[in-house]
């Protein structure tokens, strides 16, 4: 049975040194994290590569760059972030002054997905660091060449009783939640973030919840049907569509419809080829179970666009499912692959009420230019974040928190979020004698 409970003694001492909460430390941890990532980007690339055929282009662009823009944004601003933040005090407490003071939880507990197995780790890491806190990342086991790079990286540069990636199986997690952390960061999918949660709740432990969930694109009748077409097309099959953020499903105006799927089939083409299954560059499903739950999804309602796999390849071409229905299988859970049911709708609030009636999505996307279109559903429908007229992007922003709400999640990150996020912020109100 494996036991966790030396390596969290050691960095809860570690931790009570103080060391962690000088800013210039944790700057310096920063730098070195940041240096690590760029001195092994081709490292990582053959990594990703070998996990899951991402590629070079894709994992350049979402896997490092992403996490170097945050890394840098954090140390642009941690002194500022740092700092107490003085507030104003009531009149009834005459010779007081009050302030808000950030500060550390202590060691945190970060169990990272396969997806995006570099920065769905390394983002949350960072934000650990800058806020203060010792850490233990757990990556996927099915993603093994890069959690073994990031062990690599991480143990062979850090101290263990302040950062250290433990690798394992589903028994590894299970033994590190057992342990008594200061704070825990999960990813991955509603299932599993309930058994996080529960382990969580056991010791009265903090804890932030990134799942997923059917992510709706809406595409109304006044929508610009062409960039619609590329940008729905850009973040459904990104990574093989194994992405949380990624349009799960596609509600479409009747009246737009046809136009719209003939124009997605056209981008596919332009974008991966006449052939993709001789695309070497597409990336593959994760295991044989997700291509065998995918595959079976290719039997519903009619396909209208690719619809071929190959399970020695682990490989499913970019596919649009019309004629489906809420009741269909592939409309039961999120889908997580290069798989895009297509429904439709007559009035809007027809689509406002058929997501709504529904679990909340981590993300939701509405193409058009409707003002008060925009309203109805930003003001009535619940979900974790998103974009109009564009898809995924908005968890790109070092200004912009991403996180769920509901089934899709608890809590968010990115830039100053990421700070906030593992900080107890505590308020003190000073009084004088004199």
């Amino acid at each position: 049975m494996e036991n966790y409970q030396e390596l969290t003694l050691k960095q809860k001492s570690f931790f009570r040194s103080g060391q962690t909460k000088d800013v210039a430390f944790r700057i310096d941890a920063l730098t070195k994290l940041k240096e690590l990532m760029s001195s092994h980007e081709q490292d990582m690339i053959a990594a990703l590569k070998a996990d899951l055929n991402k590629p070079e282009t894709e994992t350049k662009r979402a896997e490092i760059g992403l996490v170097l823009g945050e890394i840098n944004f954090m140390i642009e601003n941690l002194s500022a972030w740092s700092t107490p933040n003085e507030v104003e005090t009531p009149s009834t407490h005459s010779g007081a002054t009050s302030f808000i003071v950030p500060e550390p939880y202590g060691s945190a507990l970060v169990i990272a997905p396969w997806n995006y197995p570099v920065q769905l780790a390394v983002a949350p890491l960072a934000g650990a660091i800058a806020a203060g806190n010792c850490a233990v990342l757990k990556p996927s086991e099915l993603t093994p060449h890069t959690s073994n790079l990031l062990a690599k990286m991480i143990n062979e540069n850090f101290p263990e009783e302040y950062l250290r990636v433990v690798e394992g199986e589903v028994e590894t997690s299970t033994a590190l939640l057992k342990e008594k952390f200061d704070y825990i960061f999960f990813t991955g999918s509603t299932g599993v973030g309930k058994i996080v949660a529960g382990a969580a709740a056991k010791n009265l432990t903090p804890v932030t919840l990134e799942l997923g969930g059917k992510s709706p694109a809406i595409v109304h009748e006044d929508a610009d049907l062409d960039e619609a077409a590329v940008r729905i097309a850009r973040g459904k099959f990104a990574n093989a569509g194994q992405t949380c953020v990624a349009p799960d499903y596609l509600l479409v105006h009747r009246k737009v419809k046809d136009q719209l799927i003939g124009k997605m089939k056209e981008v596919i083409t332009n974008t991966y080829g006449e052939n993709v299954s001789e695309n070497l560059d597409f990336p593959h499903v994760v295991s044989e179970r997700h291509f065998d739950r995918l595959n079976e999804f290719l039997r519903n309602g009619e396909v209208v666009a690719g619809g071929h796999s190959d399970k020695s390849r682990l490989f499913i071409e970019p596919t649009i499912l019309d004629h489906i229905s809420w009741e269909d299988p592939v409309m039961q859970d999120e889908i997580f692959g290069p798989i895009l049911p297509v429904l439709v709708y007559d009035e809007i609030a027809e689509a406002i009420d058929a997501v709504v009636e529904r679990p909340k999505p981590l993300a939701l996307y509405l193409f058009s230019d409707n003002e008060q279109v925009q309203d109805d559903v930003l003001n009535t429908i619940s979900f974790g974040g998103g974009a109009i007229n564009d898809t995924i992007n908005h968890m790109t922003s070092h200004y912009l928190p991403f996180g769920g709400v509901g089934n899709s999640g608890m809590g968010a990150y990115h830039g100053k979020a990421s700070f906030d996020t593992f900080s107890h912020f505590k308020s003190i109100l000073k009084r004088s004698n004199k």
